[in-house]
């Protein structure tokens, strides 16, 4: 056992052994729920449910009662994995066999949606990422993402398909993380990476530091590159299997388009089924075989992808219409602010205004509006500059570390 209770965990036979005989009996159109806690035992446990067919729901740990109860009672499971048994759901249903994987998203935007994602898709994503990165099944991986969302199932998958070795974190402690770097991939969402620089530690030894989730600050991104980071900047969904955009550039076998209003459209092997029994929403988001990622961006002049933000969350400001990243990016190397969200509040006058959000450096000596204003204008038009500023304690984020804007807006 290493500190911070992380082990190095192999998928293969000799890994397999309990959770296969407890999974053996699991077949094709099964819908088994993993209610396990993030650790070395998922490796096993996955690779057996998948060996079996069987098609795997993954619980948050962290849901409270009410919530986990809902999810049970939204995807309808055959089987409920806990502990070291397998037993049957009351009222189950099952599901097409070739799906392998049943997520919820993160829920930023509202209700989670349930992503169907089959072996196919898990099998394209692993692989074209491999290409991309170089990477093989010597190559280690740190998962210290959770296990209920794709961005921690797509490490643990490196390990099941590939055979790489994984360091299966049960949580996320920065200095632990920060120890594992020897040769190793890991994949993170901004605020780990920022945390994982408030150690100090030389980045230089990780082969790769995957960021994704969320858009990374260029400030952020310059800080990491300064510790000696690889980083490598993803773009992708639950719906995409993850990221399948890295530093601007698709991953072999994807395609990139754009539709109204500059819509993302993602086209290819790793793109989900649909949505778990609605096929409303998934003909909403399935258009002619291009996924409808609802964020918005266009292209560089290299030809690289340049994310702008979702759709829904854009401020209609005086006619102009401001995306929040832009202006968080202005605002993020402010020396008074330790973390910024932007979002709109509605304003009689200009139809929204934009509002930052910002937990201070310092709680004694916080940033004044027309400091940031003044700042933020050194980047970005100054209409752009928010007009309105909250300081707070913490920002609103999702298990996974998203920020939760829209909880925000609105006040």
């Amino acid at each position: 056992m290493a500190a911070g209770g992380q082990r190095r965990a192999r998928a293969g036979p000799a890994g397999a052994g309990r959770a296969g005989r407890r999974l053996a009996g699991l077949r094709p159109g099964d819908l088994v729920a993993f209610d396990l806690a993030p650790g070395p035992a998922w490796i096993p446990a996955l690779a057996a449910a998948l060996e079996a067919g069987a098609a795997i729901l993954p619980l948050d740990q962290r849901l409270a009662g009410p919530e986990r109860e809902a999810l049970l009672a939204r995807a309808r499971p055959t089987h409920v994995f806990e502990g070291e048994e397998v037993t049957s759901a009351a009222g189950g249903i099952p599901v097409d066999p070739s799906v392998a994987l049943v997520v919820a998203t993160s829920g930023s935007g509202g209700r989670p949606k349930l992503v169907e994602l089959t072996r196919g898709a898990l099998e394209a994503a692993v692989r074209a990422s491999a290409e991309t990165l170089g990477s093989g099944a010597g190559d280690p991986w740190v998962c210290c993402l959770p296990p209920a969302h794709v961005g921690g199932l797509l490490v643990l998958l490196r390990g099941v398909l590939l055979g790489a070795p994984v360091v299966v974190h049960r949580g996320f402690d920065p200095a632990a993380v920060a120890s594992e770097g020897a040769g190793a991939f890991v994949s993170l969402v901004p605020t780990m990476l920022a945390r994982l620089l408030g150690t100090g530690a030389d980045l230089s030894p990780f082969r790769g530091l995957l960021v994704g989730g969320a858009a990374t600050p260029p400030a952020l991104a310059e800080r990491a590159r300064a510790a000696g980071a690889r980083l490598v900047e993803t773009y992708g969904c639950t719906e995409s299997c993850g990221g399948v955009v890295y530093d601007g550039r698709p991953l072999p076998g994807t395609a990139v388009a754009f539709g109204g209003e500059g819509e993302i459209l993602l086209r290819g092997p790793t793109v989900m089924r649909g949505y778990l029994r609605d096929p409303g929403a998934t003909a909403a988001a399935l258009v002619g075989g291009w996924l409808r990622t609802g964020d918005a961006g266009h292209p560089a002049a290299d030809g690289r992808l340049v994310v702008d933000g979702r759709l829904d969350e854009a401020i209609r400001t005086g006619g102009e219409r401001v995306w929040p990243e832009e202006v968080e990016a202005a605002l993020a190397d402010h020396p008074g602010v330790a973390e910024v969200a932007v979002a709109g509040r509605p304003d009689p006058e200009w139809g929204e205004r934009v509002v930052a959000f910002v937990v201070p450096a310092d709680p004694a000596r916080p940033p004044s509006l027309d400091d940031l204003r003044a700042h933020a204008a050194r980047r970005i038009a100054r209409f752009k500059a928010p007009r309105e500023l909250v300081v707070v304690g913490a920002l609103p984020r999702t298990g996974s570390g998203k920020l939760r804007r829209r909880a925000l807006g609105g006040g």
